[in-house]
């Protein structure tokens, strides 16, 4: 699997509070099988991981939900935890996001 995904774009999608290792890990493995990944968040600068119910490491924000399409995109990532996807359900954005890139990779 080492570079079974080369030049295949992902888009993370997370916010304050996703559980660290299911980001960082996730992105790893993505990496080590040669695909790019975007963080991207409802706000720029930085996001604040959660180690179960501890402050774990921020990650840095490449782009905001305003500026990326489901089309510029192989796959898209929804890290856990309790908070982030509550969060970003909640965000009429993000949810566009997921619906659009649903309908795309159904067709």
């Amino acid at each position: 699997m080492a570079e079974e995904l080369k030049g295949k774009r992902f888009a993370m999608v997370a916010t304050d509070g996703f559980e660290q290792s299911e980001l960082t890990e996730s992105r790893q493995a993505l990496k080590r099988a040669g695909a790019v990944v975007d963080i991207v968040a409802p706000k720029s600068g930085r996001i604040q991981g959660m180690r179960h119910h501890e402050s774990g490491e921020t990650v840095p924000v490449d782009h905001i939900i305003d500026e990326v399409v489901s089309d510029e995109y192989a796959g898209l990532v929804l890290p856990g935890g309790v908070t982030n996807p509550d969060a970003l359900r909640l965000n009429p954005k993000v949810v566009s996001l997921s619906v659009s890139f649903s309908r795309r990779k159904s067709r």
